[in-house]
């Protein structure tokens, strides 16, 4: 007990500004290798030097990582509570402080360079980034906006999956998303998505995977059901690796693995070909 106490003691002379800025909490964990990291020690990516694993960051943040100008479009749209759902109105309000947003969706112009394209980023601080109406309107509103302005469209998404308070009115969103994706595939303009943790449920199972090109942060979580159902319903327990993005790719569902640091210049690469599919 007290080697524990003077340890504390010593975190707290030699890492001053982390215990005001983070409180008590010094060191983030590794979601996948457990390699156990300082505040201090993180790059501006927010990736562990370990084994690349991007720890989860809000759509702001990745904005200034990605991107040289940003234009945003449909800020006024933001959640309700169809529902009167019990304690949802506080969820959203709290959701809303955290991520500086009014909706789980950051989305508008951007550009890299001198490419022009449409970007949409779920926040994952925003309720989980889960699917309410006002979230898949602005998704919907994405597509639909770039099909007009003849733009490709580059989705970065953090989910876990429709937003239960809004009921059926949430799951309903998925296909109308969907229709806007069609819609711009139809215009032969091109799509590409990149996968971070968590994209499960039926963000997995519609919008994320029908991209032209599917990208995925090291060892996020991809899948469509939680594990602990799964194993329920089987009876059996499932691989480590089972729902992470690199056995996704092995499977043929993602077309590659993309460090969080490559990300803005492979985006620019790709977009090289001018946002058109070829015939």
């Amino acid at each position: 007990m007290l080697k524990k106490e003077r340890r504390q003691n010593t975190f707290s002379k030699e890492h001053p500004k982390n215990i005001e800025e983070k409180g008590s909490k010094l060191i983030e964990k590794c979601h996948y290798c457990g390699q156990e990291i300082f505040f201090d020690q993180f790059d501006k990516y927010k990736t562990c030097p370990a084994c690349d694993y991007g720890f989860r960051i809000s759509a702001k943040q990745r904005i200034k990582l990605i991107v040289d100008d940003f234009k945003e479009w449909d800020a006024t749209l933001e959640s309700s509570d169809p529902f009167k759902f019990p304690d949802y109105s506080k969820k959203i309000v709290n959701a809303k402080n955290v991520s500086g947003l009014k909706e789980a969706i950051l989305s508008g112009k951007a550009r890299i360079a001198n490419k022009n394209f449409a970007l949409g980023i779920m926040d994952p601080t925003f309720i989980m980034g889960t699917i309410g109406q006002m979230t898949g309107e602005k998704l919907a509103l994405l597509f639909e906006n770039a099909t007009k302005q003849k733009l490709p469209v580059v989705l970065f998404t953090a989910s876990g999956g429709a937003r239960i308070q809004e009921g059926i009115l949430s799951l309903m969103q998925l296909a109308k998303i969907s229709n806007a994706v069609a819609a711009h595939s139809n215009a032969r303009l091109l799509y590409i998505v990149v996968l971070t943790d968590p994209t499960t449920a039926g963000v997995t199972a519609s919008f994320a995977s029908q991209a032209d090109i599917i990208l995925a942060e090291p060892h996020a979580l991809v899948g469509f059901t939680g594990r602990k159902v799964i194993e329920q319903t089987i009876n059996q327990q499932l691989p480590k690796d089972q729902q992470l993005a690199e056995n996704v790719l092995k499977h043929g569902f993602i077309d590659h693995i993309i460090k969080r640091s490559d990300e803005k210049e492979t985006l620019f690469w790709l977009l090289q070909f001018g946002g058109k599919k070829y015939d």
